[in-house]
């Protein structure tokens, strides 16, 4: 029996929709066709450029209301996510939502909410959970090359300036809203992927920059966050969206037969007692631009779930939940000054 084919509408046309709708067409199931966008596009210029037949909005409920369309991938401004996957859900398509999902926990709860009454599907776009570096390590786990994990630290720096499309919008609290939401949230992400996602409490703290170019920034552009698990385990994440260096998204983990750092292993399980750091052949998330991120495997695996009626892997609406209640109770942490237990969190939902 045949795949089917999911009809996609994309809501926004930014650098994000230009990567979404080539992942989208790349897939076996994926076909982008049509394109909700404030201003006036060109219907045949994108059908051309993307080989798909594209029908161009600017209304909406009017793409929401074609039958035809059965699929809605979000890449509009932070800010605005709510309202549109709300109304997406309840017009019965499924979800494909840019991080940050919405900038309140109540926001990302009203969208679950929404999902859930509508019985549609969503995933999250954590797409890093499918880029070879933590597709690796996560296999490195699961072999218990690295026994069991006790602390990790995942980090995110990547300056964020002028320079770069994003800090626009990225600067403002309106849509960028804190350092881990804008940005970080990929490296706390990517800790409960490789450490678990029991956390208990978090204690968190910001500053900023003093250059110039950091300045035009409404929030504190450097957060860093300590977590506990109720395993036991301790982490560390740092997001800092202020520096002047090149991307890098630092990653070490320490287990009772290993370590791992990086693209680099280390473990009692291979008979490693050379003192030297093995190699692994891996990519390495290396590059905010979304051109570089694996947007395609994690569609792919989103329309295959879509075809078995099931949550997909890694990245499903419920699981990119867990990894927002911990981005929030760290922010809350941070504002105030003290420790924030995720029971408090899920209370004031």
């Amino acid at each position: 029996m045949a795949n089917k084919t999911y009809n996609v509408g994309v809501i926004g046309y930014g650098w994000a929709a230009t990567a979404h709708i080539g992942a989208i067409n790349g897939t076996n199931q994926g076909s982008v066709r049509a394109v909700y966008s404030s201003r006036a596009l060109d219907s045949a210029a994108l059908s051309a450029e993307y080989g798909s037949g594209i029908t161009t909005y600017q209304d909406l409920d009017q793409m929401l209301a074609d039958p035809a369309i059965d699929t809605i991938s979000i890449t509009s401004y932070p800010n605005q996510h709510k309202d549109q996957a709300i109304a997406a859900a309840r017009a019965g398509k499924n979800l494909i939502i840019e991080k940050p999902l919405a900038l309140t926990l109540e926001d990302c709860q009203a969208i679950k909410q929404a999902v859930d009454e509508a019985g549609v599907k969503a995933c999250v776009c954590f797409e890093l959970r499918f880029i070879s570096q933590f597709q690796t390590t996560r296999s490195i786990i699961d072999e218990g090359l690295l026994g069991n994990i006790h602390y990790g630290e995942i980090d995110y720096y990547h300056g964020i300036g002028p320079w770069y499309g994003q800090y626009r919008w990225n600067t403002t609290r309106d849509n960028g809203g804190t350092s881990l939401l804008s940005a970080g949230c990929h490296a706390l992400d990517a800790m409960l992927l490789c450490m678990g996602d029991d956390v208990t409490s978090v204690s968190a703290m910001s500053t900023q920059s003093s250059h110039d170019i950091f300045a035009k920034y409404e929030y504190p552009t450097t957060t860093v966050v300590l977590l506990q698990f109720a395993s036991g385990k301790v982490g560390k994440v740092a997001s800092v969206i202020d520096c002047f260096q090149p991307y890098y998204l630092h990653t070490h983990l320490v287990g009772s037969e290993g370590s791992l750092l990086d693209d680099k292993l280390y473990s009692n399980k291979l008979h490693m007692r050379d003192k030297k750091w093995a190699q692994l052949p891996i990519t390495m998330a290396d590059s905010g631009d979304v051109a570089d991120h694996p947007y395609q495997a994690q569609f792919q695996e989103f329309f295959d779930a879509l075809d078995k009626e099931e949550d997909m892997p890694l990245t499903s609406l419920n699981q990119s939940m867990k990894s927002f209640e911990v981005i929030f109770a760290a922010d809350l942490s941070a504002s105030e000054g003290r420790p924030v237990t995720l029971e408090e969190i899920r209370g004031n939902g």
